[in-house]
């Protein structure tokens, strides 16, 4: 028990205070990121066409939801050589400056890209620079662009048979990738890119590829797949919370308690810099089809963590379905349609999820929002409750992260005066007692 209040302390201390050497970075943030959300776009399973152009019907719906941020996974011609299933992955791309004719044309694309721009909303492209399908033109005409074996064979990572490996050590293969991703923000005019196993690829590529994005739009937007603090130095505007998402799986499986969680965000951050945004969610395309849907990995706490995400400083994500409440995994190299009827009330969570986002400056992400302070309890090991506060707002979170009923004792008033309940809007009074059911949550706001 001392143990686990020290270390909640400790963390406590880490997140008021921050690291002391990172309390002079100046962000590198395009103003719009501060109270964003993202969308992750599948466009094959979005609808039954599959199609950019049917997509874009549901535009609307997606603002209405609350979206800032549509991150479409890539859209570039599939490789047939060894593709794996009908259709092939996303991420065997076989020429990076054109449309899968699956999805439709250019036009479209850029007609999309438009279209979200016009409701408010920015755009960016999944990138994939580690590697190329194995039919590729840059196989035959760039031979010498790829890691090979020793039969000359261009080398095969992991299972991921369909591709080809770049190899970084060639300067014409870095300046064609660099120049392939000017191509979309000057035909397209997308907002910036998501990039692929980021952590694979040289961070002085990443440098130059920066530099010159930003001479053609300079609040361009960077995603890395990655949680490699370098590459958050001054590149890359947000990175992949894997950690913390791996241990929110555990916890909610049973297998840890909330000291994981701690020791998930007392390491995020200590090891970046303050002005590093972590992107956190309870799914993603790669989560659902082989990890498993939220539903499988977290049960009844689904909806808990996916509420958890938007409390803690850093960005939400939703991917395709999440907000309809989709318990199944889509096949990765198939035709899967999402069916869009929301039976769980997910489109409403994630609604109001996204509005107390905008309207609430302590939920603005690193370094706008307010630092997060743990408020001790008797209930460590199950009860995570914590406040962030910035500029007049302030919001209280107390989270039963366990399959227990719990009643837990703070060590002051909860909320405090002045708060009212989310998402009711209903006056509360301070207590000190709380008793809360599985998987409860609450969250109060002024």
């Amino acid at each position: 028990m001392k143990k686990t209040i020290f270390l909640l302390w400790i963390v406590s201390l880490l997140f008021s205070c921050g690291n002391k050497k990172q309390e002079a970075a100046t962000s590198v943030h395009p103003e719009w990121v501060y109270d964003a959300t993202i969308y992750e776009v599948n466009t094959r399973q979005f609808t039954p066409e599959g199609t950019f152009n049917t997509f874009a019907a549901h535009l609307p719906r997606l603002k209405e939801l609350g979206v800032d941020l549509l991150w479409f996974m890539p859209v570039q011609p599939i490789g047939e050589k060894d593709r794996k299933g009908t259709l092939g992955s996303y991420y065997s791309i076989r020429n990076y400056t054109e449309v899968n004719p699956e999805f439709g044309t250019m036009d479209d694309f850029i007609t999309v890209v438009k279209e979200a721009h016009d409701m408010g909303m920015k755009v960016i492209l999944d990138w994939v620079p580690n590697h190329t399908s194995r039919d590729h033109t840059w196989i035959t005409e760039h031979s010498d662009w790829y890691k090979r074996d020793s039969l000359g064979s261009p080398i095969i990572m992991y299972d991921w048979t369909d591709i080809a490996p770049l190899d970084y050590g060639k300067n014409e293969m870095r300046k064609a990738m660099i120049d392939a991703m000017a191509f979309w923000v000057r035909e397209a005019d997308i907002d910036g890119f998501r990039c692929d196993v980021a952590y694979e690829v040289p961070i002085d590529f990443w440098e130059t590829a920066k530099d010159s994005l930003i001479t053609l739009k300079p609040d361009i937007f960077m995603l890395a797949e990655a949680e490699k603090p370098e590459l958050n130095e001054s590149i890359f505007d947000a990175y992949y919370a894997w950690d913390l998402h791996h241990k929110m799986n555990m916890v909610a499986q049973g297998k840890e308690n909330v000291d994981s969680l701690r020791l998930s965000l007392k390491r995020m951050n200590e090891r970046f810099s303050s002005h590093a945004i972590p992107m956190y969610f309870t799914s993603n395309h790669d989560e659902n089809s082989w990890n498993g849907t939220e539903f499988e990995r977290m049960g009844e706490a689904a909806g808990t963590f996916a509420v958890l995400t938007y409390m803690l400083p850093g960005m939400s994500l939703i991917y395709s379905g999440q907000e309809a409440g989709l318990n199944r995994r889509l096949q990765f190299f198939e035709k899967d349609s999402i069916n869009w009827t929301d039976r769980s009330g997910f489109t409403g969570l994630y609604t109001s999820l996204n509005a107390l986002k905008k309207t609430n400056k302590a939920l603005l992400s690193p370094e706008r929002g307010g630092k997060m302070t743990e408020i001790v309890n008797d209930s460590p090991a199950s009860v995570f409750s914590f406040k962030r506060a910035h500029e007049g707002n302030e919001i209280v979170c107390v989270f039963n992260l366990s399959k227990y009923s719990v009643k837990t004792v703070f060590n002051e008033e909860v909320p405090g005066i002045g708060f009212t309940a989310f998402p009711s809007a209903k006056t509360v009074t301070p207590v000190k007692k709380i008793e809360l059911a599985p998987w409860e949550y609450r969250i109060y706001i002024k």
